[in-house]
């Protein structure tokens, strides 16, 4: 009896290792898909280079550190990013919400004060001189005017180069270039990094996890520009002072 009680604990051993081992197996595949999925993990990075683009440089070094407009202006979208702000849509009468708090307008404009730009200045001027092109303003604050993505999309379909939405033309999409989503719902920056069919992250603040993101590829495309100030901005190039 000993010694059938021994196979018999056995053969129970083995049983629950078949069915142990697969839901393991099967946990280890799928688990680091779910986490890839909500951003907790990254899949691998690609890069223009893996797909044989050539990444467009600007013309101009508006702040004169070196690094052009372009890129200056991806940077500063990826500081915001790296920073992590508290999502927060509050008003603030100074205009400029603190660095640990933001949305998604704030990317744009920390990314063009890495460059240079005072992109607050240059909207309310444009406002000033453009009334009728922002028909959603009725009474001008520009505490808050430059922080809505309908106006920023107002400013950049006249100060920037505007660009096809077409996702399947991945050259097209270059870092530091501005995307506009859902009719003026949403806005973010073109990153350097792309996925394996070669479309960019972009870098965006919906107070999500991960703040450099592969949702393009998903994502309703409503604007997509490109900031040259060689040749596309009409209004004034306004310096960012501390």
């Amino acid at each position: 009896m000993g010694v059938n009680r021994k196979l018999l604990l056995g053969r129970k051993k083995k049983s629950k290792l078949k069915i142990v081992l697969p839901a393991a197996l099967a946990a280890a595949c799928i688990v680091p898909l779910i986490l890839i999925q909500c951003g907790i993990l990254r899949g691998r990075v690609y890069t223009a280079e893996d797909f044989n683009i050539t990444t467009i440089c600007s013309a101009v070094d508006f702040n004169e550190n070196g690094i052009d407009d372009y890129t200056d202006i991806l940077l500063g979208a990826r500081k915001d990013a790296e920073n992590h702000p508290e999502y927060d849509d509050r008003y603030w009468d100074t205009g400029f919400p603190p660095d640990d708090i933001g949305v998604c307008t704030d990317v744009i404009w920390r990314a063009f004060r890495n460059a240079g730009y005072d992109l607050r200045k240059m909207v309310d001027i444009d406002i000033e001189q453009r009334p009728e092109a922002y028909p959603n303003i009725s009474v001008r604050d520009s505490n808050i005017d430059f922080r809505r993505v309908t106006n920023l999309r107002i400013f950049f379909d006249e100060h920037a180069e505007s660009l096809a939405p077409d996702t399947d033309k991945i050259d097209q999409w270059q870092p530091g270039d501005i995307v506009v989503f859902k009719n003026d719902v949403h806005i973010g920056i073109v990153s350097d990094k792309r996925n394996k069919d070669g479309l960019p992250y972009i870098i965006h603040n919906g107070g999500q996890r991960n703040r450099e993101e592969d949702i393009l590829g998903n994502a309703e495309i409503t604007g997509h520009y490109r900031f040259d100030a060689s040749s596309t901005v009409s209004g004034p190039l306004i310096p960012w002072q501390e």
